[in-house]
Order: C-alpha cells, then structure tokens, then sequence
C-alpha cells in the first residue's frame, strides 16, 4: 500500500507542476477558478517561435498515465497548449498507467503505431531507455545555445550519450525540501531555519541539534518527531556523491559504493534513526505531517501547496536539504520536467514547436508572471520567501546539480514498478534509505551490511548495461 500511495503521489506532482490539477474552491465548489480568467497572449509568441510549416503533419501523439488536454476533471487549458495550437499544432492522447507506460511504449515503438512524446522520468527514462531504443536525440530540434534554451543547458549534459542530448528540460525543481510550521518551532523556543539558511548555516549539524533539542521536549502522552518525509538519498547527494557514477576515463557507468562521502553520510543518518527523530510512516502532505507533531516534513515542494496548501493562520517556512559540513560546495537534487521524442516520429516541426512552447512558459517573464499569480491565487499563504526558494535558488547556478544515473541503469537496479521485495523498492532506492530500516528481526542495518549484500548486484548489473551501452555507441 505504501509503493501505491508514492506513486499516487509522484502522479500528482506531475500534474501540480503543469497546473493540471484544478485550481477551484477548497470547499469543493464549482466557482470560477484563476486559470479561467487568464488570457494568454498568443500574438506575442509568435515573434519567437515558429508556426508548424504548411505541408508538415500538425498532430502530435502524447503517450502518458495524464492528458495534456482538458478533460472533464480539469476544464481549464494549459498556457504551453494554448501556445501550441496558436501555432498550428494538437496533441492527441494515447492512454498509458504509470505502471505500464514503459511496456506500452516499448511495443508501439516496434509497431506503425509510433507516439511521438513521451514523458520524462528519473527512474527507467535515461540511459537505459535511450540504449534500449525507446527515444532518439533532440539536437536537431533543440539549439542550447539560444537564448529559449541557454538556460538548461548545463542540466542538458548531464543527458549525453555519444556526443548527443536527449533531454531538452522545460522547467526543473528541487526534489525535495524541508517544510516547518513556525507555530510548532515558537512552542518550542526554538529558531528559524531560514535564518540559518540565509547566513550560511543549514548544516547537517545544524538540523540535527534542531531535532534534537525538539525531540527531548516528547512525552509518552505527546510523542514528537524530528523529520518525516523523503530525503535519505538527498543527504548522500549534498556530499557530491552518487550511487553510481559516469567514468569518463573508463566510458562506462560504474558503482561508488565505497566513496567516503557516501560512508560519512550513511552514518549520519543511521544515528538520525538510531537515536528516534525519524518518523518512518508514510505521510502524503505537509498539513498531517504538522498534525503528528514533526519539526520538519521532507518531501517535494507539491506536498506543501494546492491540497496541502497551509491553511488561514498557519505560518509554514521552508528551507533546503541542509549541506554536507565538509564542503563549501551546494549540491541539490533535481527533479527535471521534459519530453521525450520517442524514436521513430517523423514529426520533426512539430515536435520542435511543441518543445519551444512547453519552455517559453517558464522563460518569458509575460508567462513567469502569469504563472506566479495563478499559484498565489491557490495558494495565499506560501510566503514570497518560500516560493522563491523552490521556483528561483534550488534551481540557480547557485547550487550543483546531481542527478545519479543508477536510477535509470536496470530493472534490478532501478524500476521500482518491478521490484519484488515487501517495500516494492529497486535496488538503488533500497540501498540509500536503507540505514533508515529494520531487518526482519528488528536490527537496523547498517552501511556495512547494505554494501556486503548488494555490491555484487551493482556490479553485474552494472556490467551488463556497460556491454550493451558500448554496442550501442559502437564501441
């Protein structure tokens, strides 16, 4: 039930960051929403984007488990829609679930029946889809360097295979942030995070004394918690390091299991759970999270608006994963919006119009605006603080981005959908939250034991895809 309530919830995140979700009344209502009332202007686009050419095919094929179009629960249409069919172009829907997506794309792109976008996803999408054949490059379509892509492009190289890209990012966000509610750190008398965070400060040390001293304020009649959410794999990634890395001496993705840094902070956490300031059950929204008591909620930033919005009188800050206190360098862990073009579409122009509308809405400032004020309009008492942390400095060249390509390697090693084990967790999911659990006997395990059991499988894993990488390179 767990693995199902996450994918509901990464579902969900999806269709928040496309304003998919329906922005009516919280008590349920039928009134007017903002987005309704919004006219996007369409003339000014078409100075910067080009129409799809006379003679070129218009229709674009979207496969996905959610409709870009408006349908009878979302009634409003989306700003890159409207764009798009300004320009000459539709989308037509082709049903997926999110369990199956990757199935059903794998045997159209072997039939006459090819889509032509496909959704991307951390887990699964790159490089083991790409290698597999599901997607082909976008540098014919996408030029990084002008000025609608400049911006992503740093985040696009992290996407290469053979000198060639093959994610264009529409918009990116921090995969998780640390939600608090002001109220529960003044009865407790204790700071704001954020204060810290300005100055410099938000460290692993710094979050722990903060769990601590609340933590030692619970009762048996109250009990409170330090920290509930996702951010294990978060921690390890704010020392720099991944589970798997790229060796570009090698040309060949290779396993990190024995890096220090991953060491250093596998031990943080395990004393985090060791020492009861984890609260391992699973909370889908930062309203409940507050309600049980936690100092903090970590979680992407679409389990703290919309449905989970704070409420009239509630005072919610935000803050980042604190860093690693043995380096000066920021690192976060981006979640990456884009489309794939699935191998085999012949639409070229219009795939290229659909890519250039999607961005836009995230890069003029027209449309920027626009969008703020629609999710202001929803959601009244995020502070400008907030917004700006996650939409503006997460995703700023402030920070280093890192993504871990074990995510996207093997079935083992990174489809969760597939997984067999009680949790439903691949293997590189189940490796970074792993000093957080028990074993069947009750004894957490510990990084010693984690590596001992899954070294081999990272390796032969590993070895299989490098022989198959390097056949599809042509090495």
């Amino acid at each position: 039930m767990k693995n199902i309530k996450k994918i509901l919830a990464g579902s969900m995140a999806v269709l928040m960051a496309f304003g998919i979700v329906g922005c009516g009344s919280k008590d349920g209502s039928s009134e007017e929403s903002y987005e309704q009332k919004v006219e996007v202007d369409t003339e000014a686009v078409k100075d910067s984007i080009e129409a799809i050419p006379d003679g070129a095919e218009k229709e674009l094929i979207w496969m996905s488990y959610f409709d870009i179009n408006p349908g009878k629960t979302v009634k409003e249409k989306r700003t890159d829609l409207t764009l798009f069919e300004s320009l000459g172009g539709s989308i037509k829907y082709s049903r997926t679930t999110s369990l199956n997506k990757f199935e059903k794309l794998a045997t159209a792109v072997m039939s006459d029946q090819v889509p032509d976008i496909f959704w991307y996803e951390q887990g699964m999408t790159f490089p083991y889809s790409v290698i597999a054949g599901m997607f082909q490059p976008i540098d014919e379509i996408v030029d990084f360097e002008q000025p609608l892509w400049s911006g992503v492009k740093g985040t696009a190289d992290q996407f290469v295979l053979n000198g060639q890209h093959y994610v264009a990012p529409i918009n990116m966000l921090p995969l998780s942030v640390m939600t608090y509610d002001k109220h529960i750190l003044e009865a407790a008398n204790l700071d704001d995070p954020y204060e810290y965070y300005q100055n410099g400060e938000w460290t692993w040390d710094k979050w722990y004394e903060m769990m601590e001293e609340y933590c030692a304020q619970s009762t048996e009649e109250e009990p409170l918690y330090g920290v509930n959410g996702w951010f294990a794999p978060f921690f390890y990634h704010s020392t720099g390091s991944t589970l798997v890395k790229y060796d570009p001496d090698k040309d060949e993705y290779v396993s990190n299991l024995d890096d220090g840094n991953l060491t250093r902070a596998a031990e943080f956490l395990s004393n985090v759970k060791k020492n009861g300031y984890y609260n391992p059950e699973w909370i889908g929204g930062a309203p409940e999270a507050f309600q049980k008591k936690t100092l903090f909620y970590a979680m992407g930033p679409w389990a703290s608006f919309d449905d989970h919005t704070p409420a009239d009188g509630e005072e919610w800050g935000m803050v980042s994963i604190p860093r690693d206190p043995d380096t000066d360098t920021l690192y976060q862990s981006i979640d990456v919006n884009a489309y794939m073009w699935v191998k085999g579409s012949k639409k070229k122009e219009a795939v290229k119009c659909w890519q250039e509308c999607a961005r836009i809405v995230y890069v003029d400032d027209q449309y920027k605006q626009t969008e703020k004020e629609k999710f202001d309009a929803v959601n009244p008492n995020w502070s400008d603080e907030m917004y700006n942390l996650v939409y503006d400095e997460l995703i700023s060249d402030k920070y280093v981005q890192v993504f871990d390509p074990g995510y996207g390697i093997s079935t083992k090693l990174s489809d969760n959908d597939a997984a067999t084990n009680e949790t439903k967790e691949a293997v590189v999911a189940l490796v970074y939250r792993g000093v957080m659990t028990d074993d069947e006997d009750g004894n957490q395990l510990t990084w010693t034991q984690l590596k001992e059991t899954y070294s081999n499988v990272f390796d032969s894993e590993l070895a299989e895809f490098n022989k198959k990488y390097h056949e599809y390179i042509g090495k």
